[in-house]
């Protein structure tokens, strides 16, 4: 929502806009993962993958809501593995 001239933005306005761009930028990796999967389904097995995401997940203490953020790292973590070998 547009600000006049005299308003201020709240921290809520902003913790808001910060979660939308987040959300944004998650939205483009999924794609980008989407277009990508075949590629990846030749040289990683999804196990691999799973596998990879649940150690990122215990190494962040098993914090909840990052299972998104796990496996997209897992993706990037064994591509790059995969393309070095």
């Amino acid at each position: 929502m547009p600000l006049g001239p005299f308003q201020k933005e709240t921290e809520q306005d902003m913790k808001a806009k910060a979660v939308a761009a987040g959300m944004e930028h998650r939205e483009q990796e999924m794609a980008e993962s989407a277009t990508t999967q075949p590629q990846l389904a030749s040289t990683l097995s999804l196990d691999e993958i799973q596998q990879r995401a649940y150690e990122l997940h215990l190494e962040r203490g098993c914090a909840h809501g990052y299972d998104l953020d796990d496996w997209l790292e897992a993706e990037r973590d064994l591509k790059e593995k995969h393309q070095s070998t």
